[in-house]
């Protein structure tokens, strides 16, 4: 009975795993934290402008993002605009999913060491989604993803999400492991 308990609690977890017909949906919007990027924040010497100041993927994190673009495209999954926070380890796993044009947006940028700016991003970031026309996907960081949908991700974890009476709801995630 224990078991059988079990299985029923987890049972809308595992409906929203790998949901993949989520993304066919009208209005689906694909919201990913950028791939394995060792450690946690960034380095206090951190410059927006080079990469060698900022934590980065590694190279399992490289791969990841190539494998989560792989199972996008062998899907027939592409986007319209892929909009990438302008942090390195988002960029490059944006780059690296090889399923749209990426597009910078500075709303996505992690606010994770100075939480002042998390509701003006959030803010920006909707209107942003509101104003962009087609296929979209997100690559940003926890903290945004947190923020914008109030839920926690993985690294290279994708939520399907829906924008409905001005929030955003997830309907379904996307975990492709390593």
């Amino acid at each position: 009975m224990k078991s059988l308990s079990l299985i029923l609690f987890l049972l809308p977890c595992f409906a929203l795993a790998n949901d993949w017909s989520a993304l066919q949906e009208d209005g689906a919007i694909a919201v990913m934290r950028h791939a394995l990027a060792p450690g946690t924040g960034d380095p206090s010497e951190f410059r927006l402008e080079d990469c060698s100041t900022q934590r980065n993927l590694d190279e399992r994190g490289r791969e990841q993002a190539r494998k989560i673009g792989e199972a996008f495209r062998e899907r027939g999954i592409t986007f319209d605009t892929v909009l990438s926070s302008q942090w390195c380890r988002t960029r490059e796993t944006a780059e690296l999913l090889d399923v749209g044009p990426v597009v910078e947006a500075p709303s996505l940028n992690s606010f994770f060491r100075d939480y002042s700016t998390r509701d003006s991003q959030t803010r920006a970031t909707f209107d942003l989604i509101e104003g962009t026309d087609g296929k979209l996907m997100l690559v940003s960081h926890q903290v945004n993803i947190s923020a914008l949908v109030g839920q926690a991700t993985r690294s290279g974890e994708v939520l399907i999400v829906r924008l409905r009476d001005g929030a955003l709801a997830v309907t379904g995630r996307i975990l492709v492991e390593p």
